[in-house]
């Protein structure tokens, strides 16, 4: 099972794609999605679009995990990170993939064992449950740390109804 992680970002959307077979990990490719703050925020918004469609071209993935927002002090910071959030689940959506959606805490608890855990800590772990692994920047790692959390949740029945439900 090929998943993709996705760690949504107005500025840089970090991608991360293993393969899961059982308890089994393995790495495949990681990267991050740019947008050119020059641009208007359509424009930007088309730039995570096209390079989101070309990572599922390329890697072809199973099923995709996106990080769920947090609210920012700054309601502007937020609203833009929605409007990124937002092509993060269109994309694989309208490639008829299942999205599942996971909270930052998870995330970290799922790898580390502590909801706030700290970013080194999350990345040693993504460095031990993914040997070779030489992730390209904070971003990406965040992006397969999501993509881990993913497959060890992907079998739970909650999430397996959420699945189904988004591939109809």
């Amino acid at each position: 099972m090929r998943l993709l992680g996705i760690d949504p970002g107005l500025r840089n959307t970090g991608w991360g794609i293993i393969e899961s077979d059982g308890n089994r990990l393995a790495y495949i490719g990681d990267g991050v999605v740019k947008s050119d703050a020059k641009l208007s925020l359509a424009e930007r918004l088309v730039q995570l679009h096209d390079g989101l469609v070309q990572i599922l071209k390329d890697f072809q993935p199973d099923e995709v995990a996106v990080e769920e927002t947090f609210v920012n002090v700054n309601a502007a910071s937020t609203l833009k990170l929605g409007q990124a959030r937002g092509i993060a689940l269109f994309v694989p959506s309208s490639f008829g993939l299942p999205v599942a959606e996971y909270s930052p805490n998870l995330v970290k608890k799922s790898l580390v064992g502590s909801g706030h855990a700290a970013k080194e800590q999350v990345q040693m772990m993504i460095n031990t449950l993914l040997p070779g692994c030489d992730f390209e920047s904070a971003d990406s790692a965040d992006a397969l740390a999501i993509a881990i959390c993913h497959a060890h949740h992907r079998g739970s029945a909650s999430l397996q109804a959420q699945l189904l439900e988004t591939a109809k």
